[in-house]
């Protein structure tokens, strides 16, 4: 039995922010739609398609970035519910999950798909589909056909029936697609017909294989998993307790207890849930989510509970309502060699300790660092990334195998990127302004400059470009901008970009 959960990236990213889930609303991979839901698709979006045509079809469409890591953590619930039904689930990927056929315990595939169908509703997952078959290609394949909430059985022996009948856009491949169709191939039956030397030469391996499925062979086994280990630790206190010290005093066994549960799966936890239960309810004030750029510690654990205890419920070391439970959930585990020490060691445990206590006291957001991605100005090369969370679309730089980015200045980065770009002037001899044509070429060598509105002028010691470049070419008017290095007399290098006639300075080489 294969479980098909439809549009799961778009799916997950609604219910990480909270958005229902009628809104049309699409995940997008290097600006082209991965996944779309169903309001999108009535609006005409669909997948493969650019960024601007999608949101021309649907102005209000919800633009949400591709997270693997967020699909697989909001799929995690699901498998944890199929598995308190039945056991042995096979995680294919986020929204698709395969198991045995549950048909002589519950009465029949239908019955054991209702079943399965009202748990996951209960969870809060309504669009679930079921498909059973003797194969697990065809499996899913019959569940992509299914109803919402509904189950399509495939009888045993008619798998080869039922899949030649299917189109050729059921391959995953939209390559292979476009060419299969520009040969006359229409199903997958007419797939079938041919050799499996010639699908393999021409279409790859993967058509290759489904081939040989289509043809009663290459069937896949199941590998189910076991379910993983309960991280999850928790503390109790009776009498409860109301003061911070002590809270934070009482929790160390049960701290250590959760980081050693963790190392003895060769694991180690970069994102945590704090959760303080008052008189047995947890209120939002004392539940928070902390994270950290290696992994937590016990020491670690301690201090965030004690610095969630006095921002949230009290600052005085007396908490408002006695504590009568502490838990710590896991929300992120990583296998520990992934944030082993290099070679010249990493940041100072004390400045990280420092900079998780003002996140605990700003918030999350308020402590950030920056980073590098692909662009062509200095401030388009820069992101800002909270503390402890690793950085997610970021435009794709040249030396990482993105895009050249055409236009930008080449090394060295300017040293200082000023917050707000300077008014600046730039003039040639009998003091005419310096512009650049369609060309890209200056009107007159630039002879004298002022960097900013309050600076005089001085004259050009040395200067290099222009990068010119058009940008948004696709809109008129267009926007032409050309960027030059320049140096004045007093030694000191600026970063001036001629933006449609107007001149800008934007950083300094210090």
């Amino acid at each position: 039995m294969a479980v098909w959960c439809p549009d799961w990236p778009v799916v997950a990213a609604l219910a990480e922010e909270g958005l229902p889930t009628h809104l049309p609303a699409a995940v997008f991979s290097a600006n082209v739609v991965q996944a779309c839901n169903g309001g999108a698709r009535t609006a005409g979006v669909r997948r493969g398609m650019r960024r601007r045509d999608a949101q021309s079809r649907c102005p209000g469409l919800q633009v949400h970035q591709a997270s693997p890591d967020r699909d697989a953590r909001a799929f995690e619930p699901v498998l944890a519910a199929v598995e308190e039904l039945r056991p042995g689930v096979a995680p294919l990927r986020p929204g698709l999950l395969a198991l045995r056929a549950p048909a002589r315990f519950h009465g029949g595939e239908e019955s054991g798909a209702a079943l399965l169908a009202e748990r996951l509703v209960g969870h809060g997952v309504w669009d679930c589909r079921f498909g059973v078959a003797d194969e697990l290609f065809t499996a899913e394949q019959a569940a992509r056909r299914a109803a919402p909430q509904e189950c399509h059985v495939v009888e045993p022996g008619e798998s080869r029936t039922f899949l030649r009948a299917l189109p050729v856009e059921t391959l995953d491949d939209l390559d292979a697609v476009s060419l299969m169709k520009r040969l006359g191939l229409r199903s997958l039956g007419d797939l079938a017909d041919l050799s499996a030397t010639d699908v393999r030469d021409r279409f790859g391996p993967h058509v290759a294989w489904v081939h040989r499925v289509v043809g009663g062979d290459g069937a896949v086994l199941l590998a189910t998993r076991t379910p993983p280990p309960e991280h999850t630790r928790h503390v109790d206190f009776e009498p409860p307790l109301d003061n911070a010290e002590t809270i934070s005093f009482s929790v160390r066994r049960t701290a250590d207890a959760f980081v050693g549960g963790l190392a003895g799966q060769g694991l180690v936890c970069t994102e945590v849930l704090v959760e303080a239960r008052c008189e047995g309810e947890v209120e939002p004030a004392s539940s928070r989510l902390w994270l950290h750029p290696r992994w937590f510690t016990a020491a670690d654990l301690v201090d965030r509970l004690h610095w969630q205890l006095q921002g949230a419920l009290g600052r005085s070391g007396e908490v408002r309502a006695p504590v009568d439970r502490v838990t710590f959930v896991p929300v992120t585990v990583v296998p520990d060699a992934v944030h082993a020490d290099g070679l010249w060691g990493g940041t100072d445990e004390r400045v990280e300790r420092g900079i998780a206590r003002v996140q605990g006291l700003l918030g999350h957001e308020a402590v950030v660092r920056p980073v590098l991605q692909g662009g062509r100005s200095p401030r388009d090369r820069q992101a800002l990334v909270p503390w402890g969370e690793r950085p997610t679309g970021l435009r794709p730089r040249a030396d990482q195998g993105g895009p050249p980015w055409p236009g930008s200045i080449p090394a060295p980065a300017p040293a200082r990127v000023l917050s707000s770009p300077w008014a600046a002037e730039v003039v040639g001899g009998g003091g005419r302004s310096v512009d650049v044509d369609e060309r890209g070429a200056v009107t007159c060598p630039p002879e004298r400059f002022r960097p900013g509105p309050g600076d005089g002028w001085q004259p050009v010691g040395a200067w290099a470009g222009p990068w010119p470049v058009e940008e948004l070419w696709w809109e008129r008017p267009s926007r032409r901008v050309a960027r030059f290095q320049v140096v004045g007399v007093d030694g000191r290098a600026w970063l001036m970009t001629w933006d449609s006639g107007v001149w800008w300075t934007e950083a300094a080489y210090d």
